[in-house]
């Protein structure tokens, strides 16, 4: 007989998927909400100037800021949201039945919530801010998940050249937002 196990995460582990679970979550996700033709959402955070944090503080330092902003993002987030840890330090998070206004809601959200947290180091403290990319699916001219992360990717970047500690939307058809 098969034994299935479900992720269980403890309050040291701030619960997140990792870069595979989360991309194959967010493919079925997908294929969910064409079928069904519901709006799905994603969220790329990227913490602000996280590799000159690692720099001044150390390793250790930035893993802490990473592992409370996720806690933050858990907090905020819905139990039928996805959470993941990408590449480069960055989060995921998919939000099923969110649409652009909601997605925009959460994300503003979370910067608040960001800016409220305290990091302190050497006596110092640090401010963390982050920059959130965001993309939604709205209809059934997203063909590809790729194109919904690629949104929210573009956006992250977008929102971190203009100086970051903000939310910037894109349209997964390769329109503004």
């Amino acid at each position: 007989m098969s034994e299935f196990r479900s992720a269980q995460f403890s309050d040291a582990d701030p619960g997140l998927f990792s870069l595979a679970q989360i991309m194959h979550l967010m493919r079925t996700e997908f294929g969910r909400a064409q079928r069904y033709r519901y709006p799905l959402t994603v969220l790329v955070i990227g913490v602000d100037r996280l590799g000159s944090l690692r720099d001044l503080y150390g390793y250790e330092s930035k893993e802490a800021v990473l592992d409370e902003v996720a806690r933050l993002l858990k907090g905020e987030t819905r139990t039928c949201d996805f959470l993941g840890r990408l590449a480069d330090d960055r989060l995921m998070a998919v939000a099923p039945h969110t649409d652009a206004a909601g997605a925009q809601v959460l994300a503003k959200r979370l910067v608040e919530g960001v800016r409220g947290l305290r990091f302190e180091s050497a006596g110092k403290q640090i401010p963390i801010r982050v920059t959130i990319g965001a993309a939604t699916m709205a209809d059934e001219n997203t063909l590809y998940f790729d194109q919904l992360v690629g949104a929210a990717e573009t956006a992250l970047e977008d929102g971190a050249s203009a100086g970051g500690d903000r939310v910037v939307a894109r349209d997964p058809r390769g329109g503004g937002g």
